[in-house]
């Protein structure tokens, strides 16, 4: 491995998650900058089934982070940038250069959502590289119904992943990652035995806050934590629901 190759494998070795942000916020000029660059990743088809909003203003910003549940890494963000799943754009092309689109199914929901997560990757690692701090607000599909209406997105177009932008006003602590050998497996998928399983889990059990939030949610795994607390089966299928819905409404799932 040479130089920039150990730097770079170091830089990602210590990357951390970053909610606390300091008061000023990117320039547009530096943004559009790292998107532009962003934009050479592989699309589908190269047919870039992706479109970025740009949240700057206070109210606009304050109205998202509520649909965000008002986490601080949305409240206390000076920028958001929500990344969307856009066959919108690519459709009316079609329509207005005498091509019949199909895209109002399934498959063309996945695509585009490939598109636009793998574009959001793409800038947070970017974004990082130069100095800004990143943090995806995993709550997007929660409320992506409203999240589309606040910034008025099209049919087809559905927010996939939105994430908060800005200076670093923290050093965040690193987390626990599972080791490489439970997740990466040779030609084909193992049969993972119960023991296997406890053994690659065994980084996150023993990571102490984990332990501490098993202690203060009063239960007795971490497991029982995001079964019983943070993605409980009934939040799940009722969020499934309203985004089968939302699918549905923007044209994505027949009626």
């Amino acid at each position: 491995m040479d130089n920039m190759s150990e730097k770079i494998a170091e830089f990602f070795s210590r990357r951390a998650t970053v909610r606390k942000y300091k008061d000023e916020a990117p320039s547009r000029e530096l943004i559009d900058s790292l998107l532009a660059a962003a934009m050479r990743a592989p699309t589908t088809g190269n047919m870039q089934l992706y479109s970025v909003v740009e949240t700057r203003d206070p109210e606009m910003r304050r109205r998202l982070a509520e649909l965000h549940f008002n986490q601080p890494a949305a409240t206390g963000a000076p920028l958001m940038l929500t990344f969307c799943a856009d066959y919108h754009r690519f459709t009316r092309w079609c329509e207005v250069s005498d091509a019949d689109p199909g895209y109002d199914n399934l498959l063309s929901f996945t695509s585009a959502m490939m598109d636009a997560v793998i574009l959001t990757q793409q800038f947070v690692t970017l974004a990082e590289l130069s100095g800004l701090g990143t943090c995806y607000l995993g709550t997007c599909l929660y409320n992506a119904p409203e999240i589309a209406a606040l910034l008025k997105l099209p049919r087809l177009t559905v927010p996939v992943a939105c994430i908060s932008v800005g200076y670093p006003a923290e050093q965040p602590e690193e987390t626990e990652r599972l080791a490489l050998d439970g997740v990466l497996y040779r030609e084909t998928y193992p049969e993972l035995k119960g023991t296997d399983i406890v053994e690659i889990y065994k980084a996150k059990d023993d990571f102490a806050p984990n332990a501490r939030f098993v202690a203060e949610n009063g239960k007795k795994t971490l497991a029982q934590v995001f079964t019983d607390v943070r993605y409980p089966r009934a939040m799940n299928e009722a969020t499934s629901a309203k985004l089968m819905a939302f699918l549905r409404a923007q044209g994505f799932l027949d009626a």
